[in-house]
């Protein structure tokens, strides 16, 4: 990461805080039933609504019935996947077009692959995957990746532009895997926390000034502006381990890509929890 280049208010009075989405930070056209400005919004955070991406639901509405009717989370679990296997022919790549003996061989590539790729390495290429999926659904503009991306001229930006096309190239359908994974994800949420809008989540960091900070107010209160896609825990202790300060975050369960439990046995991590990015009103404490 890296210190801001944003302009930083000092403020005592914290309660009716407006600050809004830079606009080099958001595209205007996504894929999702809120522009980027208002679901990386601070009012987003404090007052979530469900996020959909365009034509999700109506496809697969047969497969999210059928899961209601699964009362183990690991059954649904393993038919989901099967369900992803079967829709999206990854056992059977030729069915999807795929010629034997073609110079790259990545159709093996799928949503399980990528996500182990992010556990490994968050700015690798299966991360770049991911986080140019954030942008084209959620309208969101990636701030790092192996480098600073404040200038999509930059050689920082280009290679990172480069590693998701290489990503996504001789792949099947990955970023509309990846719609399904975001979508599975809302829906084990909601059977775990019934009734909750909001998850509080840690993140060990080294130094504060590594982030985009927009405010400082009182008690350790930033308003800080987040990659576009983050690794969190659901357990301080663990954070503890990574840094010497800790942000603590109520993150809307709507802004939730993905988390290590939600398939058992597959991700293995630090109960990793990958959330969407935008303005977060966070604490910052020493450990």
């Amino acid at each position: 990461m890296r210190q801001t280049k944003l302009d930083c208010k000092v403020l005592d009075n914290w309660e009716g805080l407006e600050i809004e989405l830079p606009s080099h930070v958001q595209q205007r056209f996504n894929r999702c039933n809120l522009t980027a400005d208002i679901l990386g919004s601070l009012a987003y955070q404090k007052h979530p609504v469900p996020l959909q991406i365009v034509g999700t639901a109506d496809l697969h509405h047969r497969l999210f019935k059928h899961l209601d009717t699964i009362k183990k989370k690991r059954l649904r679990a393993e038919y989901f996947q099967d369900y992803m296997t079967v829709h999206f022919t990854l056992e059977a790549p030729e069915e999807a077009g795929y010629t034997p003996g073609s110079r790259y061989q990545r159709i093996k590539t799928d949503y399980r692959r990528i996500l182990r790729g992010w556990l490994f390495n968050p700015d690798g290429r299966e991360a770049a995957v991911i986080k140019g999926w954030v942008l084209s659904r959620f309208g969101l503009l990636p701030r790092w990746h192996d480098g600073v991306l404040d200038d999509c001229h930059s050689p920082a930006y280009q290679k990172y532009l480069q590693m998701q096309a290489n990503g996504l190239y001789n792949t099947n359908a990955l970023e509309s895997q990846l719609d399904m994974v975001y979508a599975y994800c809302q829906y084990e949420l909601k059977k775990r926390f019934p009734g909750q809008i909001h998850w509080m989540l840690y993140r060990g960091v080294n130094t504060v000034d590594q982030y985009e900070i927009l405010a400082k107010g009182p008690k350790g209160r930033h308003v800080v502006l987040l990659n576009n896609l983050n690794s969190f825990t659901e357990d301080r202790d663990r954070a503890d381990e990574f840094g010497d300060y800790i942000m603590e975050m109520e993150i809307p369960f709507y802004k939730v890509f993905c988390y290590n439990a939600l398939f058992p046995g597959l991700l293995k991590g630090e109960e990793e929890v990958m959330v969407v990015g935008g303005l977060y009103d966070v604490r910052i404490c020493t450990v």
